[in-house]
């Protein structure tokens, strides 16, 4: 366990709670907002919190409030928003992050290796050197980096880097050698092995499916790294205001890690899971999605499916060839039939289907099979498409159809653009990123960061999607200005559209009468404020069913039990 997360735990309880009795809890004074449910806006300055961690009222200015309630929060005229529903994240993948080299403040080929070099040197324990988040788009590279670029930095160790985007792996050639990747070595379905020009010889990058030649040889991490990585990734999302999360990806070993933070009082978020392919969703789920556990704060809905890679490794599978490769047209991961006969095996049990689509031809075949499945799979299926990032304007109006999801991430059109400029062409960028046009066809938008890809920081994600700019308020005017967003669509689908995505919107996503007490002070207006300022918003606390789970000032407070009744599963709302 790192220092920082066990000193966090070690905070003293904010007691809400008289000799360990749950008790009305009053929120008073606030500049409260919140989506209506409706498209809208709510504003309030009060909220009546019950002995369960649900919303018993809300009072406008001149409502009179109650005498007696065993504890008074004075909001001071603060700004009260809920908590925010990142509707796409991988939850260990975050964590793990912190804990192993990052690489995604590299801004150059070399300062990379120069990172590496230092790692290498302060864990000299370490068997085998893995961490991620390199781009060589941001180094300015035209191709790939190599094994021997590698081997410079890696003193003879086996080294697994992931890309950014989790799609490609930067391996040395004692990594390569460790997973028999020769020039021999066919590039399985779904992935491939990229070669060194004129030859057949691994240059040292894989991609999507081919990185398991390698990765399989990576020691897995042990059950207590695991449960370290969990509560790293945790105080993050509770730091940025994040209360509740879709886990893209869930392994049996990330559940278990989550019943066991569970167990021990530790889990203080909420967690959808979406298990990382049909074998693990059975393992998990079972006959079917699980119930609510531990008081609504973890529930195993669905399956994560991957049709085709990242535009940044030209993996996305596209109609046409890349701009900027003329041979390729991307990868992708499963056939036709193969992603038909995935998902009718998790509809027909009930679990929610996310398929991982980016390009066009990947949301094209994704669309074809959720029209095919709903003539025989009736009912409120909610079939996700993730990322949805490049898709052909002729299919927008098909997102409208059979209640299709379409989750996305802002901050990958500030961080992509230019890399989509040069993948695509400028002829192919009017479907991209394409918020605006998708809700107006009729998706009901989800908004989430893909972290660790993107940091998990929905506000800055608000600000990309109504203003189409980066950091730098670049491009003036903003990139595909048509497709901005409103302040308040943009919110809307970081709480209801997210929690509407998972099957929560009866619990989750806005502040009314009923709902679950997940809410956030912060420092400014959110619905007020140009772009800029929007982007510097700080979450000064963070509460999760009407207890303070971090705060600015002290971080973490561990968690008051939950009721022996409502410990597990089903609360009965």
């Amino acid at each position: 366990m790192s220092r920082r997360f066990a000193a966090a735990l070690a905070l003293p309880l904010f007691a809400l709670t008289v000799e360990g009795a749950w008790a009305d809890i009053l929120v008073d004074d606030v500049v409260g907002i919140t989506p209506d449910g409706k498209g809208g806006l709510d504003r309030f300055t009060g909220l009546l919190i019950d002995d369960s961690g649900h919303i018993a009222a809300v009072y406008r200015e001149k409502d009179k409030r109650p005498k007696k309630v065993a504890y008074k929060v004075d909001g001071k005229g603060r700004v009260l928003v809920p908590g925010m529903i990142d509707a796409h994240t991988h939850v260990m993948d975050a964590g793990f992050a912190r804990m192993t080299l990052d690489l995604s403040a590299a801004r150059s080929l070399e300062e990379a290796l120069a990172r590496i070099t230092a790692y290498v040197a302060v864990h000299p324990d370490r068997a085998w050197i893995e961490g991620g988040g390199w781009n060589q788009v941001s180094w300015g590279l035209d191709r790939m980096p190599t094994a021997a670029e590698l081997d410079r930095a890696t003193g003879g160790k086996p080294a697994f880097l992931t890309r950014i985007d989790g799609h490609a792996a930067w391996v040395n050639t004692a990594a390569l050698a460790a997973g028999g990747v020769t020039e021999t070595t066919a590039d399985p379905a779904g992935g491939r092995i990229e070669r060194m020009e004129g030859s057949r010889k691994p240059a040292g990058v894989l991609v999507d499916t081919a990185q398991a030649l390698v990765g399989a040889k990576v020691p897995q991490p042990r059950p207590s790294d695991r449960d370290t990585a969990f509560g790293e990734a945790q105080l993050e999302f509770l730091s940025q205001g994040v209360t509740a999360v879709a886990d893209m990806g869930t392994t049996i070993r990330d559940w278990q890690a989550y019943r066991r933070a569970a167990d021990a009082g530790n889990l203080r978020m909420r967690i959808v899971a979406y298990a990382g392919g049909v074998d693990d969703m059975v393992l998990i789920g079972g006959p079917g999605p699980t119930p609510w556990l531990y008081g609504d704060r973890l529930k195993m809905q669905g399956v994560k499916l991957y049709l085709d890679g990242a535009l940044g490794s030209r993996g996305a599978w596209i109609k046409a060839p890349y701009a900027d490769a003329l041979d390729v047209t991307g990868l992708p991961r499963l056939t036709e039939t193969q992603l038909g006969n995935q998902m009718s095996r998790a509809a027909i049990d009930g679990f929610q289907v996310a398929v991982h689509a980016i390009g066009d031809k990947a949301n094209d075949l994704a669309l074809d099979t959720i029209e095919q499945l709903s003539a025989t799979y009736k009912g409120d299926r909610r079939w996700r498409i993730e990322h949805a990032q490049v898709v052909d304007p002729i299919d927008i109006a098909r997102f409208g159809a059979h209640g299709t999801v379409a989750s996305m991430q802002p901050q990958h059109q500030a961080s992509d653009r230019i890399m989509a400029e040069a993948r695509l062409g400028p002829s192919r960028l009017s479907g991209a990123y394409a918020w605006k046009s998708l809700a107006g066809a009729g998706a009901k938008l989800a908004f989430g960061s893909d972290t660790p890809v993107e940091p998990a920081q929905p506000f800055v994600g608000m600000a990309v999607a109504i203003s189409r700019q980066d950091a730098d308020a670049q491009p003036l005017g903003g990139w595909q200005p048509q497709e901005r967003l409103t302040i308040g669509e943009a919110m809307a689908a970081y709480t209801t559209g997210a929690a509407y995505a998972m099957f929560a919107e009866d619990r989750l996503g806005r502040l009314a009468r009923g709902m679950r007490a997940d809410f956030l002070f912060v420092d400014r207006d959110p619905t007020t404020v140009p772009p800029e300022a929007l982007r510097q918003t700080k979450v000064l606390e963070t509460w999760i069913n009407g207890q303070q789970a971090w705060s600015a000032s002290r971080g973490v407070a561990k968690p008051v039990a939950s009721p022996p009744s409502r410990a597990s599963g089903s609360d009965g709302r």
